[in-house]
Order: structure tokens, then C-alpha cells, then sequence
């Protein structure tokens, strides 16, 4: 199965229905919950920091913060201390978030703003680790390696990536997801969508590359449907001036 380049999401234009934006939102949180979305970054963040009894991190594109919120749970239950900044650019997103689940306003040691994740407003290495779910898809190959480079920045540790992995089984599997457990307008049309656009973890592995990022670790979802990338700054920062190879990111 080909990517499908230049596609939009219904996500990805006007958000002009908030009951809808806040069903998709709790969609979404259902989803990350039964496909193993949390469990996938939680196993990222052991492979960067696992020697951390303290952890920030920087959630780029957080929608409604269930992958943050997870997170945090996750980190009590080990008795470290993580603490979240959540940002996403659609300051609607973050208002439906609220709609949606209220905690994601009201939980300690989570903060939500309004920003872009290709232009940070955060000084170079002020997080821990820089983690990025369900995001990476939205983007063409310059897009996500431009987003990278800004992820690479601000992390001291390094960068995880979640996201979807294009296939044909996958694709059914959403197109299943989102018209057999939803109504939601949003989640019917996004959710198969989403897996055409979709990068292979091969195809994701060269985006990082050339934003000089080297993955120390992929983890897969128990479906195959899914998987979470881990990855470090190459010491000489090889890749970084480079260019993705066009045909990796749509084959």
C-alpha cells in the first residue's frame, strides 16, 4: 500500500463543530487505550531514561492529553515523578480537550498551551524527552523533518515518535474502529485516512535520520497496527542538513 500524500483530515481543517472535535477526542482516548497507545510510549521513555527517578517531558500535538495523562499514571504507579507540557496548535483542540475529559485541565503536573511544534517557544534542551503520538502522519516528509529538528532541540535525552503503521490489515482494522464503535463524523472519516497517510516504521526511521536523530529502539504494538520509535541525537550530527529520501515515505 502506497501513501497517500497530500490528503487532508477532517482534523486538519476547520474545527468548526466543538461536540463533534470532543467525541473524536474521546474516540481517540478509547483507541490509545485499547491498542496500547500509552503502554507503547511508556516502554519509549524506558529506553531513554530509564535510570531517571525524575522525568519532563514535551508532548508536541497533544489533542485531549490522554496520552499525558496516561503517562503520569503510569510514572506513579513506578513511583517516579513526571511532570507533562502539552501543547497543540488548534487552540480548539485543547478547549474540546477539556470538554472531553476535565482532568486534562485540573491534574497536577500537567500543563496545556497553544503551540506549534515546528517552531518552539522553549530554550534548546529544557525537557527531558520530546514525544510526539498520532501527530507525524498529518505531515509530508520536509514537514515531519522539520518537526524533528525542533523536537531534537529542546530534548536533552532524546525524541519519541508513536504513531500508526501503514498496511492493509491496519486500514481495516480503522475503517472497522471507526464505523462499527462510533458515530463520530470525525473518527469515520480520519481513522482510515489516517492509515493511508501513515509512514512505515522503515520510512519514519529515515525521517528521523535526516533530522540527525538515530532510533535506539522500536517498539510494536500487539497487533502490528502501531508502533513507538526512540531515538537519540547522532554525535555528528549526521543526517541533520540532509533530506528525507522521497520514495522511502510513499512505497
Amino acid at each position: 500500500m502506497e501513501r497517500l500524500t497530500n490528503a487532508v483530515e477532517l482534523l486538519d481543517g476547520p474545527l468548526d463543530d466543538p461536540v463533534a472535535l470532543a467525541g473524536n477526542l474521546r474516540d481517540l482516548r478509547r483507541i490509545n487505550r485499547w491498542l496500547g497507545g500509552v503502554a507503547l510510549s511508556a516502554t519509549a521513555i524506558e529506553a531513554l531514561a530509564a535510570h531517571r527517578a525524575e522525568l519532563t517531558l514535551l508532548d508536541v500535538g497533544t489533542g485531549g492529553a490522554d496520552i499525558p495523562l496516561g503517562l503520569l499514571k503510569w510514572a506513579d504507579r513506578r513511583g517516579r515523578r513526571l511532570t507533562v507540557v502539552g501543547i497543540d496548535s488548534r487552540a480548539e483542540v485543547l478547549a474540546a480537550a477539556v470538554r472531553a475529559n476535565p482532568a486534562s485541565a485540573s491534574t497536577d503536573r500537567l500543563k496545556l498551551h497553544v503551540g506549534d511544534g515546528r517552531s518552539l517557544s522553549y530554550p534548546d534542551r529544557s525537557f527531558d524527552v520530546a514525544h510526539v503520538s498520532l501527530v507525524v502522519h498529518h505531515l509530508e516528509p520536509e514537514a515531519a523533518v522539520e518537526l524533528f529538528r525542533e523536537l531534537a532541540r529542546v530534548a536533552r535525552l532524546g525524541v519519541i515518535v508513536n504513531d500508526l503503521d501503514r498496511g492493509r490489515l491496519a486500514w481495516v482494522g480503522a475503517w472497522l474502529l471507526g464505523h462499527l464503535l462510533t458515530g463520530n463524523r470525525y473518527t469515520r472519516h480520519d481513522a482510515p485516512l489516517s492509515v493511508r497517510r501513515a509512514y512505515r516504521a522503515s520510512e519514519m526511521t529515515d525521517l528521523l535520520r535526516a533530522a540527525g536523530l538515530g532510533p535506539v529502539r522500536t517498539i510494536r504494538g500487539a497487533f502490528g497496527q502501531r508502533y513507538a520509535i526512540a531515538a537519540v541525537p547522532i554525535p555528528d550530527g549526521g543526517g541533520a542538513s540532509g533530506s528525507p529520501d522521497p520514495g522511502s515515505a510513499t512505497r
